[in-house]
């Protein structure tokens, strides 16, 4: 079906060409340059060059009434590396970590309320994890999304509670705000947070913080397995060793950074 001038679609690959034509030319794009160039009609382009404008994404230069690409842009570039760099500097360390506990794991951080993978680490052996790079995950009910909200101050796991809420994954889930709340005060005392069968029955995750130079949680690196693997006995293992790959990706993340700043 052929899509009309006016639908959603139509305007989003619009708004990403103009951002694309912004970014190839240093000097910035008029409207009717974006216009003639990209084939759309001048009043549209208007409208979507005024939106783009308006949430900080273009800047248009008074004088010369060109745009080139804005703030907002290179915000969301940098949060990007960021990740990318948090998944570089932890997979070797995360090879290492799969190879002593022999258990999945995985890297995530904390995007628009969710816990989200950036680098995964399949154990060998029959069992999988049916989880992926990319995938979204609440944060209430994995070992991950705690570690992510436990460091937070209790306004922004307020808030991000009210705009997600508090879904019931499997009977053991998490639930209320109160019993968050404790869960995530034993999570600081620990250094460590569990998801026990919460977000997937038969399945026992642990998840430690990753910090960056200037102390804040950034990721959280988990371990995800049965509860055979993760019985009573082994987790003080599991968790130790999990806090102190944390630990070594932390102290690689400040040297990175130090490196950078030097």
């Amino acid at each position: 079906m052929p899509v009309s001038d006016a639908s959603p679609v139509t305007a989003v690959e619009r708004a990403l060409n103009i951002l694309e034509a912004a970014a190839h030319r240093r000097d910035g794009l008029t409207n009717s340059e974006i216009s003639r160039k990209l084939g759309i009609p001048k009043s549209s382009a208007s409208y979507i060059l005024r939106t783009l404008e308006r949430r900080g994404y273009l800047r248009r230069e008074a004088e010369s009434g060109r745009y080139r690409l804005g703030l907002q842009i290179l915000s969301l570039g940098g949060d990007a590396q960021a990740n990318l760099d948090i998944a570089d500097v932890a997979l070797p360390f995360m090879r290492a970590l799969v190879e002593k506990i022999h258990m999945t794991v995985h890297l995530a951080v904390l995007d628009q309320g969710e816990a989200v993978y950036i680098e995964k680490v399949e154990a060998p052996g029959f069992f999988r994890v049916n989880t992926w790079v990319g995938r979204r995950m609440f944060l209430h009910s994995t070992s991950v999304g705690k570690c992510l909200l436990a460091w937070l101050p209790r306004h922004d796991v307020e808030t991000l509670v009210k705009q997600q809420g508090l879904k019931k994954r499997t009977p053991k889930t998490i639930t209320t705000m109160a019993r968050l709340l404790a869960e995530l005060e034993h999570v600081k005392q620990e250094g460590y947070a569990v998801d026990d069968e919460e977000n997937s029955l038969g399945a026992r995750c642990l998840g430690a913080p990753v910090c960056d130079v200037t102390g804040n949680v950034v990721a959280a690196l988990g371990a995800s397995g049965t509860l055979t693997q993760v019985d009573q006995a082994s987790m003080p293992r599991i968790a130790e060793a999990l806090k102190e790959t944390a630990r070594r990706i932390t102290r690689q993340l400040h040297r990175r950074g130090a490196a950078g700043a030097a």
